[in-house]
């Protein structure tokens, strides 16, 4: 009788040791990131991880929603992609808590245009395109009411909207797309307002293209970010670590020559 306990024994002992181990592999880290730079400076980093026996799985969106929502969702452990006031948005919108993590880097937002090189030469009623989330929208305002070309309220409103242009002289005529979408129809439009990352992805130079771009002391860094139950786990912190470590601030400053600024 006893040799026939000891496959139900050893069942049991194999369920208990399984119940004891973490869902998560301890030498495994999944990143949801953009392609550029991010995804692009997760590659910089990612043998230097795999020789302190930590494996990045960087998956790459070319949204700014999913990211959030496979965070949320425990698809994925963090995500680098977003500045504060976009996090900050996303939460209060959709209830969440998602948190920092480390700011990594600075991407000056800049305005683009194929048809003239110039916001001067602008015409009267000229069609701009702007981001359609919140953050990045109001981003693009804040940076046209620094250009002189439009007037805001409260220019330090990180969430200013179109309600609170007080004056525009030109009599813009804005729309709101996809962020994702506004280096597809540069060539469409009179002026488009661009996120660095997507700028870069479709061959344009900011420091040389932008017809208006922030200052290096732009707000906007942006974030690695986790969730509240995984933020102090050792390979987040490990990711942070070497996101913000010299070999990063080489590769930023050579790669994009301005364009990207490192936060650190």
């Amino acid at each position: 009788m006893k040799k026939y306990l000891l496959l139900p024994l050893l069942a049991a002992s194999l369920a208990l040791a399984a119940c004891g181990k973490p869902a998560n592999d301890s030498k495994k880290l999944v990143v949801a990131a953009t392609a550029v730079p991010h995804a692009e400076i997760l590659a910089v980093v990612k043998p230097i991880l795999e020789k302190e026996g930590l494996t990045l799985d960087v998956r790459v969106f070319n949204d700014y929603v999913q990211p959030n929502d496979q965070l949320v969702q425990k698809q994925v452990d963090v995500n680098y992609f977003q500045t504060e006031p976009y996090l900050d948005a996303y939460n209060r919108d959709r209830k969440t808590d998602l948190v920092k993590v480390i700011g990594v880097h600075i991407e000056p937002f800049g305005a683009y245009s194929r048809r003239f090189k110039s916001l001067d030469a602008l015409p009267n009623g000229a069609d701009v395109v702007i981001p359609n989330d919140p953050s990045n929208n109001s981003r693009a305002l804040i940076l046209l009411h620094k250009a002189g070309v439009i007037t805001l309220k409260d220019p330090t409103n990180a969430l200013a909207t179109q309600r609170d242009i007080i004056a525009n002289p030109k009599q813009l005529k804005f729309r709101e797309l996809d962020s994702a979408m506004l280096p597809r129809v540069l060539d469409q439009v009179d002026l488009a307002l661009i996120n660095t990352n997507y700028a870069l992805d479709a061959g344009l130079n900011p420091t040389q293209d932008a017809l208006a771009i922030e200052s290096k002391d732009s707000p906007y860094v942006n974030f690695l970010v986790a969730r509240p139950d995984n933020k102090d786990d050792a390979r987040v912190q490990q990711l942070a670590k070497a996101l913000t470590g010299p070999e990063v601030k080489a590769f930023i400053a050579e790669k994009y020559k301005g364009a990207v600024l490192p936060a650190f």
